[in-house]
């Protein structure tokens, strides 16, 4: 076949070429730069205005996923970790989350799985009582959070995940928790399991459910994670 291109066509091939590699650039200097998952509507704000931000993304995912360093996807938002297969050579002993007992590990997979969930109904599926240290240091970890307030009675406070905890567990999104024949396969649930124990599918968005309410400035003041507000003037 004869090329009909004229020469006004290949330069603006290599032009819109030129561009998205250097939208690539860009985005992959933003990444490597934060400590933190970089969400993609923050790259959409740095980029070229017509950039596809994650089309950009995946292909730099594709680029990355045969080297020691991955660009992995945490929900809407992006980060460079260590290869899985080569993570056991890199030591983190200075920066290791103080390990969990196993009341927090319980307590954490109940809320990755039933989030949106408040304390009470933590204590039901567990039939003990939750001490309040033990959401603490899940709280202190960054892997747990309060999500809003449940239209109940007595407006208890719900409980979920963060973005850290999928992080720190190398998950993509919720989805990707492990189902219940793969932890009884990892030894992470016993035989003797509760006649009424389920694994629920979690919910996919940060979104409060239908019977949840936002969580107020007076929440969190009762909540001890806000000062009060001064009700006298300087």
């Amino acid at each position: 076949m004869i090329d009909l291109k004229s020469e006004e066509d290949y330069e603006n091939e290599g032009r819109n070429l030129q561009a998205e590699i250097e939208a690539e650039r860009i985005a992959e200097a933003l990444v490597f730069a934060s400590s933190q998952p970089v969400p993609e509507s923050f790259l959409a704000e740095r980029l070229p205005r017509d950039a596809d931000v994650r089309a950009i993304m995946l292909r730099l995912k594709e680029q990355y996923a045969p080297r020691g360093v991955n660009l992995v996807q945490v929900e809407s938002a992006w980060a460079f970790r260590t290869a899985a297969d080569l993570s056991f050579i890199i030591r983190r002993d200075d920066n290791e989350v103080k390990k969990l007992s196993r009341a927090a590990l319980e307590v954490l997979s109940i809320i990755a799985y039933h989030q949106p969930v408040t304390r009470a109904e933590i204590e039901d599926i567990r039939g003990v009582q939750t001490s309040r240290g033990t959401l603490d240091v899940l709280m202190e970890a960054g892997w747990v959070r309060f999500r809003g307030r449940r239209r109940t009675p007595g407006r208890p406070v719900t409980l979920g995940t963060t973005r850290d905890f999928l992080d720190h567990f190398g998950l993509e999104e919720l989805r990707d928790l492990p189902g219940l024949e793969e932890l009884k396969g990892a030894g992470l649930l016993s035989g003797r399991i509760p006649a009424n124990f389920n694994i629920p599918s979690p919910l996919m968005k940060d979104e409060l459910s239908e019977d949840e309410d936002p969580i107020t400035q007076m929440d969190l003041e009762e909540l001890g994670l806000l000062a009060p507000r001064s009700t006298s003037e300087d």
